[in-house]
């Protein structure tokens, strides 16, 4: 597939009940867990180290991840983790960051290098974390730069895990169409 591609003889490690959008590019060093899902104009670029996406994770429309490189100052340079259960939305930019399990990442947002998500963050659209900025979880972050806000109340966390189960579905239901 085009949109799959090998990068420096790495190949994309991909599950096969992964859904990729066509229109979507995955390159080099890049693992897709169990259910995950990469949708339309979406680019996950790990070329230069590392991206892991676990499972039951979407990645939405005109989304971009991607790595720092190992260098002198930063010998292990910045991979991105992603955990399970995380919906990450529309035109998001993850650098170089660790996002953990049971997230949602609002649309527009931008997480820079170092930076991470506990558990359980609800981080609301157009936020900017900064590098290094760690966002403790169970709570609902928002701002540029971001802030915590509050923490979040039963119904967000449902709606967190009902967000990752739909996609599941709604990649399900684009496999069996194509």
């Amino acid at each position: 597939m085009k949109n799959i591609r090998t990068y420096q003889n790495i190949t994309p490690t991909i599950d096969d009940s992964v859904f990729i959008d066509d229109t979507a590019l995955v390159i080099g060093d890049v693992t897709l867990g169990t259910d995950s899902s990469i949708w339309p104009m979406t680019v996950v670029r790990g070329d230069v180290n590392k991206i892991r996406i676990g499972k039951r994770s979407n990645i939405q429309d005109s989304s971009v991840i991607h790595v720092t490189h190992p260098h002198t100052d930063m010998p292990e340079g910045y991979a991105v983790s992603i955990g399970d259960n995380v919906t990450v939305g529309h035109k998001v930019i993850l650098h170089g960051c660790t996002v953990g399990d049971h997230c949602l990442v609002g649309m527009g947002s931008t997480i820079m290098d170092g930076a991470v998500l506990e558990a359980f963050v609800l981080l609301g659209a157009g936020s900017l974390v900064s590098p290094g900025k760690v966002l403790e979880g169970g709570h609902l972050w928002l701002g540029s730069p971001v802030r915590k806000v509050r923490p979040l109340s039963e119904e967000e966390r449902k709606w967190i895990e009902y967000s990752a189960q739909h996609y599941v579905d709604l990649k399900n239901d684009h496999m069996e169409d194509n």
